[in-house]
């Protein structure tokens, strides 16, 4: 596949800037950080094909000068129970754009980006070949994951994406993978009281849908909807809908799903219904 897919697929994105959506195939993993529910990334595995699915890690975000197959971050995906992993790093963009060192993600069916800076794996990963092999593993249905940095990148926005601090929202650092259109991530939400912060972006830039993951916890999405697994809640943040009165954000908790495209939230029960129905019934209106 050459640089044409990407090209259809940066220009499809930008006719399509205004609606919020997933990969039209494939599914994410997007958590929060601080990822010590193992059942996490077996979710993850059994949406690659199971526990002896070929995996890529990608460490990236996390700085070190280098990285091999000896290092102690994949000890948790062994335990989880993984055991087909690659691990590829670069900080050269050079060569992220060759078709050597995409090849792995060619033959995986599925990839993890794991934490750090966020901005790193843009400068490595952004428009390259790398780029390229994981709009194709969606397109065959593959799975990409991601924690805390790994999570940031996977959508439009690149919230805390400056090099000089992580606190800085809106940085010299913008533009993310875009596997979620539309969409700014934030992590570590509850647990480093940042449930206030992506409120800049929106304030900014409306037309996003702003999505906080707190640790531990995580959105799987699939079909332009997602599901909240996990300990902890995810927020979200929509100047256009909100399902109270007066609020700037709302939560959900784990089992609760969200159709991104028509940005409505639901919490299962026997009847489906939106979670705006449930709060109003809640307040008495």
């Amino acid at each position: 596949m050459t640089k044409l897919l990407l090209l259809i697929f940066i220009l499809s994105s930008s006719l399509c800037n205004a609606q919020t959506a997933g990969p039209e195939s494939g599914s994410l993993v997007v958590v929060g950080g601080g990822m010590q529910d193992l059942t996490i990334l077996q979710r993850f595995a059994n949406l690659a094909g199971g526990s002896d699915a070929p995996i890529v890690v990608i460490p990236t975000a996390g700085g070190d000068n280098q990285y091999d197959q000896n290092w102690p971050g994949l000890n948790q995906f062994k335990q989880a129970g993984l055991t087909n992993l690659t691990l590829i790093h670069t900080y050269d963009r050079r060569k992220a754009d060759t078709d050597e060192f995409a090849a792995p993600i060619r033959e995986a069916q599925g990839v993890w980006f794991t934490g750090g800076r966020q901005w790193r794996l843009a400068d490595s990963y952004l428009d390259t070949k790398v780029h390229e092999a994981l709009i194709e593993l969606l397109e065959r249905n593959g799975v990409i994951g991601g924690s805390s940095a790994g999570a940031t990148i996977l959508g439009s926005y690149l919230a805390r994406g400056d090099t000089s601090s992580n606190t800085i929202m809106m940085g010299d650092h913008e533009e993310g993978l875009n596997f979620i259109r539309n969409v700014a991530i934030d992590q570590h939400l509850l647990r480093r009281n940042r449930q206030f912060d992506l409120l800049e972006i929106i304030e900014a830039k409306p037309e996003l849908l702003g999505i906080g993951i707190d640790e531990d916890t995580a959105i799987v999405i699939r079909d332009n909807q997602f599901e909240v697994i996990g300990k902890s809640y995810v927020v979200i943040y929509d100047s256009e809908r909100m399902i109270d009165s007066g609020g700037q954000f709302y939560f959900l908790e784990p089992g609760d799903r969200y159709n991104l495209i028509t940005r409505e939230a639901f919490r299962p029960q026997q009847v489906l219904q939106p979670l705006e129905r449930i709060v109003e019934k809640a307040w008495g209106n």
